[in-house]
């Protein structure tokens, strides 16, 4: 039976950092440190995430005007991009030079 395991064991073969039978890498002092550091900074991202500046009451409807505002300047800009209106006498305007059928 343990022959049999030597020899038909699932072994690392081939890549030996990738798929369902990698070589496990060894965790040094610097991953560790790495992995520490990134921990505190998400302890710290979620201290003052729990903490609000504003209430409930407060943050309701706070940016109303400000958007507004930003909106009104956004279609200000849309329209000023906008062609101006161009009329069908504009276009037909040049046929007018003679207006001989009108005389007779």
């Amino acid at each position: 039976m343990f022959l049999m395991n030597i020899l038909l064991r699932k072994g690392i073969g081939g890549r030996q950092w990738i798929g369902k039978y990698r070589r496990p890498r060894k965790v040094t002092w610097c991953m560790k440190n790495n992995m520490i550091r990134r921990l505190e900074i998400e302890a710290k991202t979620k201290y003052w995430i729990s903490r609000p500046y504003m209430t409930k009451d407060q943050e309701f409807r706070h940016a109303e005007e400000r958007r507004h505002r930003r909106f009104e300047e956004v279609k200000a800009q849309k329209r000023a991009k906008f062609p101006p209106h161009k009329y069908v006498a504009d276009h037909l305007d040049h046929l007018n030079t003679t207006k001989i059928w009108t005389i007779l």
